[in-house]
């Protein structure tokens, strides 16, 4: 996603409203986030599918790493042994 452009990628609530097609062909388009104000205030973020994808793909890896190190800090990890033991016994247990 490129950066926001302050004087082409941030308009009113009203104005989105009344050119929602132009406004959604331009995020399209140009790969931009469009920041919907109202009362002059960022009030939502519109993305492409595609962007919006990513930004989730993101969040869920960054959450995984951080679940994995909170792991790692209160010790709840397996020994490669103690791994290739369970995946074995589940094997087992499914055949």
């Amino acid at each position: 996603m490129n950066t926001i452009n302050i004087s082409q990628d941030i308009v009113p609530v009203g104005e989105f409203k009344t050119h929602i097609s132009k406004w959604l062909k331009s995020i399209k388009e140009k790969n931009h986030a469009l920041v919907i104000t109202q009362n002059g205030r960022p009030a939502g973020v519109v993305l492409t599918p595609e962007e919006y994808d990513k930004v989730m793909y993101t969040q869920r890896f960054l959450d995984s790493i951080n679940q994995g190190l909170r792991d790692v800090e209160t010790g709840n990890t397996h020994t490669t042994t103690e791994l290739r033991e369970k995946i074995g016994k589940s094997r087992n247990n499914n055949t």
